[in-house]
This record gives C-alpha cells, sequence and structure tokens, in this order.
C-alpha cells in the first residue's frame, strides 16, 4: 500500500512539474478565449519586443496592437516611432499607450505623451496604463492622490485628442484606484489567470488574457508578447473605430 501511495505522489509530482514548466514556457496558457467568443485579437507591444516586422504579425490574425509610447513626465520608449510608423503600413488598427507614474503629476504626464503622439485619424483612444511596478508592489501610493493625478491626466489626453482614453489595470490595481470611479472610460482589463471580470460589475472592452503568447515576427529581449482580445465583434469593432 505503501509503494502504490509513493507511486500516485511521484506521479502528482511530474505532473505538477511539467504543467509548471509548460506554463512558464508559454506553451500552455491559463486563459484560451475561444475564437468564436472573441473574434478580435490583438497585442500589445513596447520595447521588449525589440524591432517588430509588422507585415508578418498581420498575418497571424492580429487586428489590433497598443504600442507604448511613453512613461511618466519624461520617458519615451525607442522603438515607438519605429513601431507606429511601420505598423500604420499594415490593416492592423493601432493605438498608444502611456505607463502611468506614481511620482509624477498628471499635468507632466499628459505634456510627455502628448508630445510623443501625434492626432492621427482612425487610431484607437490613448490608453494611461496603472499598474503596480517596483517598490510599489509591497506598497499602494494613496488613493486620493493617485485618482487626482490620474483624472487630471487623462481630461487632457482627452482634450488634446477628443476622444476618452482607455484605463489599462490590473486586477489589483483596478479594485485599488479604478473600482467604482471613472464610469465614463473604457477599461482594458488585465487578468492572465481567469476569465476577465470587474468587481464592480461594469463591462470590459478589452481584455489582455495572457502574457506568454509566441508569434512570428519580433526579436526583442522579451520571447513572449501579451495577447489581447477585443469585447465583441468584427462589426462592433469596427463601429468601435469609428467613434
Amino acid at each position: 500500500m505503501k509503494k502504490i501511495i509513493l507511486i500516485i505522489i511521484i506521479f502528482l509530482v511530474l505532473v505538477l512539474s511539467t504543467a509548471g514548466v509548460l506554463l512558464h514556457c508559454g506553451v500552455i496558457w491559463f486563459n484560451n478565449p475561444s475564437i468564436e467568443e472573441y473574434p478580435v485579437r490583438g497585442v500589445d507591444v513596447s520595447s521588449y519586443q525589440g524591432i517588430i516586422d509588422w507585415e508578418k504579425l498581420a498575418t497571424q490574425n492580429i487586428s489590433f496592437a497598443f504600442i507604448k509610447a511613453t512613461e511618466g513626465s519624461s520617458y519615451i520608449d525607442p522603438y515607438y516611432y519605429n513601431n507606429y510608423e511601420n505598423a500604420l503600413k499594415t490593416d492592423i488598427k493601432i493605438g498608444s499607450y502611456h505607463f502611468f507614474s506614481f511620482e509624477s503629476s498628471g499635468e507632466k504626464q499628459a505634456e510627455n505623451f502628448i508630445s510623443v503622439c501625434a492626432k492621427t485619424k482612425n487610431m484607437l483612444p490613448p490608453v494611461v496604463d496603472i499598474e503596480y511596478y517596483g517598490d510599489y508592489n509591497g506598497k499602494s501610493p494613496d488613493v486620493n492622490l493617485v485618482q487626482s493625478n490620474l483624472k487630471e491626466l487623462i481630461e487632457k489626453l482627452e482634450n488634446h485628442y477628443g476622444v476618452k482614453p482607455i484605463i489599462y489595470a490590473t486586477q489589483r490595481s483596478y479594485k485599488k484606484y479604478i473600482s467604482g470611479s471613472f464610469l465614463e472610460y473604457d477599461v482594458w482589463i488585465r487578468d492572465v489567470y481567469t476569465k476577465a471580470s470587474l468587481n464592480d460589475g461594469r463591462d470590459w472592452t478589452f481584455w489582455q488574457y495572457s502574457h506568454k503568447g509566441k508569434l512570428a515576427g519580433y526579436d526583442g529581449e522579451e520571447k513572449f508578447i501579451d495577447m489581447n482580445v477585443f469585447n465583441g465583434t468584427k462589426e462592433e469593432f469596427d463601429d468601435y473605430m469609428e467613434q
């Protein structure tokens, strides 16, 4: 009996270890939303993906892409202009995103983004990405201060571009800073473990369902690429682009 139990334990350890390796390597994912339910697929990219062959990316059922442009009050992604110019040559619908800093005012962050990202027709709305980073993973900045700076940032972007920005958040940052607030703005939620849902009951517009995607066409230090879906049909996505 003890021998049988030992064999079972060894078997379970091997199964769990194999699953862990496959998850780490991006062979299997926690989430794999069906193409029937979410036919509009996309990616988000930054300097981590290096030089991107956008023509090749466009052949892999990619309808949209969010490209990192800026971060905080002064940082500019070194690959942004190259990504932006080459993505425009494809049929991929693109948008630009700003990584929110807990250390800079909303005004300064808006100025940074606006100085880099031109007003262009047929673009996805600008995105503000709010998530924990660095030392802030262990401590949460003051809610009122963060919401005040975020409000200032997105209002300035809205006034400049004439469209309401999208707010990107992880489940943790959403619950802390966005839940029940900023209700007039679309949400792009990151949930790579379970099907996307928001704790305040509102609908999401985009869902980052995996950070372990693998596609052909990039050569950066990061071998994976973030995978996303739009919450709607292809026709609804076309309508969304025309807003």
